[in-house]
């Protein structure tokens, strides 16, 4: 388990834990970052990143990635669970 910061563009990662106060927690779980939710990197420059959730794209600031823990998704393994 690794905090959002650490993607590079171009990874998938699934969402594990989201850290903060309530009103963050809040926050990120209505812009679609929750429990078991694949990010798609689009972008990662200094921190700052721009992804994909859930059909939308997403820019979020350093300070809130640092508080999406996630963990790097394999491409191949993802499409294995949708085929089965």
């Amino acid at each position: 388990m690794l905090p959002l910061t650490f993607v590079k563009t171009g990874d998938l990662a699934k969402v594990i834990k989201v850290s903060g106060r309530d009103n963050v927690k809040k926050h990120l779980a209505d812009l679609g970052f929750v429990d078991g939710t694949i990010v798609n990197v689009i972008s990662s420059h200094d921190g700052d990143i721009i992804l994909n959730v859930k059909d939308s794209r997403l820019a979020v600031t350093r300070e809130m990635a640092d508080k999406i823990m996630i963990e790097l998704v394999d491409r191949k393994d993802l499409l294995k669970a949708k085929v089965v």
